[in-house]
């Protein structure tokens, strides 16, 4: 058994137990429901890549040809893309972009005067499996100072999916940070905005002792 399929393993034995508490309350229905909603919409931000590195694996904590690693807390992200049935979308196009551990995007109209990081371009693409699942190995992202009133927003990952039929473009936020209760783009999703915010929970056996799991399922309507 693979890491990711312990750990999905274990959240779906986790959420299959919720429910069937639920259900002692007549609540079963309800819940399910609320887990099978499509994931809410964000905005695409000002940083969407203009120009995207030739190398597009999954780990986004190194650059081939160069010796070091991206500075800042090493987070392994994972999870399913599956429709509103519960069925895995095999083949969805999965983009990532994000800021690095100082906030600052690599981007030509990011203005922000944190640190670019050499080792870090901040930007991914990858393919879903027969399962439906994607992984990838990165740096939680750093808060920004954001629009006219230099707002701080809160750590996010940007997520663009493309399945056979849909196509969304949303962010992942991090539980526990402050920021996320005045982030605009966070409250303005309303009830659905607890669906973003994933928790960071301690590794699993066999990746770094000091990195951090998140495991987000993104749900699309058909796939």
């Amino acid at each position: 058994m693979s890491t990711h399929d312990g750990i999905s393993r274990r959240r779906v034995l986790g959420m299959a137990g919720a429910v069937g508490s639920l259900a002692m309350f007549g609540s079963a229905s309800s819940a399910l429901a609320q887990a099978l909603r499509r994931t809410p919409d964000q905005i695409l931000g000002p940083f969407y890549p203009v120009v995207k590195p030739l190398h597009q694996g999954a780990d986004l904590t190194t650059i081939p040809g160069k010796p070091g690693r991206a500075a800042g807390q090493v987070i392994h992200v994972m999870g399913r893309v599956i429709n509103s049935h519960g069925q895995p979308v095999q083949g969805a196009r999965v983009e990532i972009w994000q800021a690095n551990t100082h906030g600052r995007y690599t981007h030509p109209s990011d203005t922000n005067p944190a640190p670019l990081d050499p080792n870090f371009e901040g930007f991914a693409v990858l393919t879903t499996d027969a399962e439906g699942r994607y992984r990838i190995k990165t740096i939680k992202p750093g808060a920004y100072p954001a629009g006219p009133d230099s707002r701080m927003r809160p750590p996010h990952i940007h997520f663009d999916v493309t399945g056979k039929s849909n196509r969304l473009v949303t962010q992942m936020y991090f539980a526990g940070e402050p920021l996320n209760d005045k982030d605009p783009f966070l409250q303005g999703t309303g009830a659905g905005k607890e669906r973003l915010i994933v928790p960071l929970r301690p590794p699993t056996q066999g990746l770094e002792p000091d990195s951090r799991v998140a495991v987000w399922d993104i749900i699309l309507e058909t796939g």
